[in-house]
């Protein structure tokens, strides 16, 4: 087993924080570049020298040099290769989320206009991989190979086994590519070409529609519509056509496949079905038309009080009911009325009540929320309840991903983003939205954003002060179960972004009595805390030793520019 190297600085530059993902020959780890304070991911692999382990760092060494000459958003750069005597070090752009295999592993079949939306992406990047000069073949695509990032984008990782297509090539030199997934000719005397990856994104689609993994010994291929009746009928031809045993019988290339995608309903034969009927049965509509509007109209009426009844009795559950089945009322009250936004509100309060909010919480809120996010007026309070309700939630609760602060912060930026773009200044929340997100704005543009050069400017820097100001203003008043925990991590994360950036707010002249209050406020608030709990009670204490840590770096720093104050 490869011995950990947390906490060790690799060539004088990235800082070591924390291992990341583990595979049988290399290691990867989140870095810090200490000299620019942006984070990377960082590829060990050692060198041992046998056979095996050769064709391990020759894979990665065509997957740098590869991804060197690329620049697209959905894959990751590199950014150094370190090549020593024993081991590899390959610096990449560190990727914020989870793989679609996790997330299929943990929450079942996805729904049908997710998966589309997915491998729309997918195609997009690989189009552009095979318009290279000579054109790039992934030969690799699976769920596991590509990443959901919090604002809901992909990045395709792991470029291992890619390869430049060669012409006068008649087959593959190896044999690579994941069993179940990979296309016929990845095992026999073809070479691999553009419509090898159409044929794995392919098996792709289908796996994320059904939960049915490929590689099982005992997967047996059939249709997505005899899994689940409701896909539909456009999805299933074309995945069919994607993993045609001919490669000529496939789409040809990502830009016939991605038109197919942009329109799966024209190639459904219900859709055709339903354009027949209508032509059929519009003059007998007509005159049905005129003899049955009084009594449609009469039936609306009545089946909205209907609906209206139902949706008031579920979204009102008493709440000395368990928490199962509030949470299946809020969600069967959002499908009864699902413009309306306080069953989203009272789902929100329910997760809140029960200290739970991972990633099961979060696919059952989100499932309905853009679903029908077209629905809602914009215009209304409610709204922004709703926003503000979901943001907070995201910030304070979420537990999913990594478990960090960064993830809630940009999990909840949308929401946020969405109180501060209405301009509705009036809003009893408005300031403190705004706060939120301009430090989840600054973690996006300058501290996760590894590919952004620009330094924060002197507006960015008051801003984010300011926003933290008033950040840790409201996270006084959090009250939950795990209040003490939340505040800290809160609290721990604000330190170390103003640690991070002391050289930025003594730069532009940011008072060092502005800092030091901030953290007054946030030790005066951790020495009030009750904690009985030993895990609880040492994450206090580490964090007030950080605090001691932080502020004697400040003064260091203000002490060199002259400030003494």
């Amino acid at each position: 087993m490869m011995k950990s190297i947390v906490g060790s600085v690799i060539e004088n530059k990235y800082e070591i924080l924390k291992e990341v993902g583990r595979g049988g020959m290399s290691v990867v780890y989140l870095a810090m570049d200490i000299r620019l304070n942006k984070q990377w991911a960082v590829k060990e692999i050692k060198k041992t020298g046998n056979k095996n382990n050769e064709i391990i760092v020759n894979s990665l060494i065509v997957e740098a040099n590869l991804m060197k000459k690329l620049d697209h958003p959905s894959l990751p750069r590199i950014v150094d290769i370190i090549d020593t005597e024993h081991v590899i070090y390959i610096v990449m752009d560190y990727i914020e989320g989870e793989s679609l295999d996790r997330i299929l592993r943990y929450n079942g079949p996805q729904d049908e206009q997710i998966v589309i939306e997915w491998s729309k992406q997918i195609c997009d990047v690989l189009n552009y991989l095979h318009s290279q000069n000579p054109p790039i073949i992934y030969r690799d695509m699976k769920p596991g190979n590509v990443m959901v990032k919090p604002d809901g984008n992909i990045k395709i990782i792991d470029f291992g086994i890619a390869r430049e297509y060669k012409d006068n090539k008649l087959t593959d030199t190896t044999v690579l590519g994941t069993k179940g997934y990979a296309a016929p000719e990845q095992y026999g005397k073809r070479q691999s070409d553009r419509r090898t990856d159409i044929y794995s994104l392919g098996m792709t689609m289908h796996s994320l529609l059904t939960g049915d993994d490929p590689r099982n010994p005992d997967f047996n291929y059939r249709p997505v519509r005899d899994y689940n009746p409701s896909i539909s009928g456009g999805i299933e031809r074309i995945i069919e056509k994607c993993i045609e045993i001919d490669p000529n019988n496939r789409y040809q290339n990502c830009m016939e496949l991605m038109y197919a995608l942009m329109n799966y309903e024209k190639e459904d034969e219900d859709y055709r079905n339903k354009q027949k009927k209508k032509l059929r049965y519009f003059a007998a509509s007509v005159i049905l038309t005129v003899i049955f509007a009084a009594t449609s109209f009469t039936s609306n009426i009545l089946l909205a009080k209907e609906n209206q009844k139902n949706y008031a009795s579920r979204v009102n559950i008493s709440s000395s009911v368990d928490y199962e089945k509030r949470v299946k009322s809020y969600v069967e009250a959002i499908d009864i009325n699902p413009e309306q936004e306080t069953a989203y509100i009272k789902l929100l309060d329910a997760f809140n009540e029960n200290g739970t909010f991972g990633e099961t919480e979060s696919n059952i809120f989100l499932s309905k929320y853009n679903k029908n996010i077209n629905l809602f007026d914009k215009t209304r309070p409610e709204f922004l309840d709703l926003q503000y309700k979901a943001g907070t939630t995201y910030y304070y609760l979420f537990s999913g991903g990594d478990n960090s602060f960064r993830t809630r912060t940009l999990k909840s930026k949308d929401f946020f983003e969405n109180i501060v773009n209405s301009d509705q200044r009036e809003y009893k929340n408005y300031g403190i939205s705004k706060s939120y997100y301009n430090i989840a704005e600054f973690f996006s543009d300058f501290i996760v954003n590894s590919i952004n050069v620009k330094e924060p400017t002197e507006a960015d820097y008051k801003s984010l002060i300011d926003s933290i100001n008033e950040t840790v203003g409201s996270s006084l008043d959090y009250d939950s179960a795990d209040a003490s925990f939340t505040k800290l991590t809160i609290f721990e994360e604000l330190g170390n972004i103003i640690n991070t950036f002391r050289g930025g707010f003594a730069s532009v002249q940011i008072p060092k009595k502005e800092l030091d209050d901030i953290f007054t406020k946030m030790s005066e608030e951790i020495n009030s805390m009750f904690i009985s709990q030993k895990k609880t009670l040492e994450f206090k204490n580490r964090v007030i030793q950080s605090f001691s840590d932080i502020k004697n770096n400040i003064n260091i720093t203000y002490k060199s520019l002259g400030e003494q104050d």
